[in-house]
């Protein structure tokens, strides 16, 4: 087979390894919300103390994006990620080694910095294999490892914490990434910007390199504005919602730890497979109809959840709130491939990198790195963790509609998109 024969096989089998490997990175990122009840017992930590463990892995997550997005439209990218996998998988098992507060703390802070650097490039990474018409598909696809990977976590989880002790799920999750890392080492990495038209040489060539100031400079982009301050808002629900939405079966309606966990990952598994796929492709036929198909979309996603949530979380039936449970989950995933388009394509090519580590540090900054210390905050206050979830969880999300409604009437329709990210 000849090397022109081969050549469209290379993005498709790079979008393979990748996909797999933000499976990993989401399994290892929900396993916590798993066996938050046998950490609370064992280590007898209060509400507050479990939502500060996950905010202590966002501080290493989004405080060191910055330096991997910086760095990531520099430098080769295949050794970043690389390391990043090493790095996230060994700060998975020694988690499952740990007898205090303070150490958990410590390699949950270890797991967000190894998952920066790999979540800051990779989109970038797949941004250069595929054109603009397959770019938000193929993007879909690689954050199908979201719902996969973080149900995983939590059915996986849940199940090893209650065969075998909650310590043992942190260690089978993480020795496989630390052999997968070497993986990253068979890809090929694109040049920057290698599928921007025109195609060819011209279109890979580097400029001048983008500094530190390319952070500041994306605040003049209008629509990367609009899109981040969605995601922020959206962020904050979704991090208090992942943390807590299994410990409030299991209080408020009284499932097993177990049963919790388990219903909760199905139902994130295939909601969230099917939404983000349907999101994502229903979405590009949208954009190449009208121009707004990716913003219209993620008002679309946010416009439904919010009501949806708010039936989850203050419905006394069991049933009905597991229904909503998944409408909610459904619902948000809608916007996955889209959100994430949108952040590399209303920026320049050159800074992708800088782009998504600018997200990354905004949505964690002010988004989840709170949301899931304040339930558990307002929860040990009023002891009533129902309360405290749908008096956070469903506000945030009507403030993520307000601004993606706005992107949707300030995007401008196809044919009119020639600096269509300034403002």
């Amino acid at each position: 087979m000849s090397d022109n024969e081969k050549k469209p096989l290379w993005p498709v089998g790079s979008l393979v390894v990748l996909t797999g490997l933000n499976l990993l990175d989401y399994l290892d990122r929900q396993l916590l919300a798993a066996v938050l009840t046998p950490i609370k017992e064992e280590l007898k930590l209060s509400d507050e103390s479990l939502g500060t463990i996950q905010s202590a892995f966002m501080w290493g997550y989004f405080l060191t994006s910055p330096i991997f997005g910086y760095l990531g439209d520099r430098v080769p990218r295949r050794w970043l990620v690389g390391a990043g996998v090493f790095v996230w998988s060994l700060g998975t098992l020694m988690s499952g080694h740990v007898s205090a507060l303070g150490a958990l703390i410590f390699f949950r802070v270890l797991v967000g910095f190894g998952e920066a650097s790999f979540g800051t490039i990779s989109p970038g990474w797949i941004a250069d294999l595929f054109p603009t018409a397959r770019r938000n598909n193929a993007i879909s696809v690689f954050y199908l490892a979201i719902p996969v990977g973080s149900a995983l976590g939590y059915i996986l989880g849940s199940w090893i914490a209650a065969h075998h002790g909650w310590r043992a799920a942190f260690l089978w999750a993480g020795y496989p990434g630390l052999l997968l890392a070497f993986v990253l080492l068979l890809l090929r990495e694109p040049a920057r910007g290698a599928a921007e038209a025109p195609a060819g040489p011209a279109a890979a060539v580097p400029g001048k390199k983008p500094g530190w100031g390319a952070y500041v400079a994306l605040l003049k982009f209008r629509e990367y504005r609009l899109v981040i301050a969605g995601y922020v808002a959206q962020t904050f629900a979704m991090g208090g919602f992942a943390l807590w939405a299994p410990t409030f079966l299991h209080r408020v309606h009284h499932m097993t730890n177990a049963d919790a966990g388990d219903f909760f990952g199905k139902a994130l598994v295939i909601s969230g497979l099917v939404a983000t796929l349907a999101g994502g492709f229903v979405a590009t036929a949208w954009q190449k109809r009208t121009g707004r198909g990716y913003a219209g979309m993620l008002a679309l996603s946010s416009l439904l959840t919010a009501p949806a949530a708010y039936v989850a979380f203050s419905a006394p039936d069991a049933l009905v709130s597991k229904i909503a449970l998944t409408a909610s989950m459904f619902c948000i995933f809608l916007s996955t491939g889209p959100v994430n388009t949108l952040i590399l394509e209303t920026v320049p090519v050159t800074v992708r990198a800088t782009a998504m580590a600018g997200s990354i540090f905004a949505i964690h900054m002010f988004g989840d790195l709170w949301s899931p210390r304040l339930v558990g905050l307002l929860s040990d206050r009023w002891n009533d963790l129902q309360r405290a979830t749908v008096t956070v969880l469903p506000v945030a999300l009507v403030v993520s509609a307000v601004f993606w409604c706005w992107l949707v009437l300030v995007t401008k329709p196809k044919g009119a998109r020639v600096e269509a990210g300034q403002g």
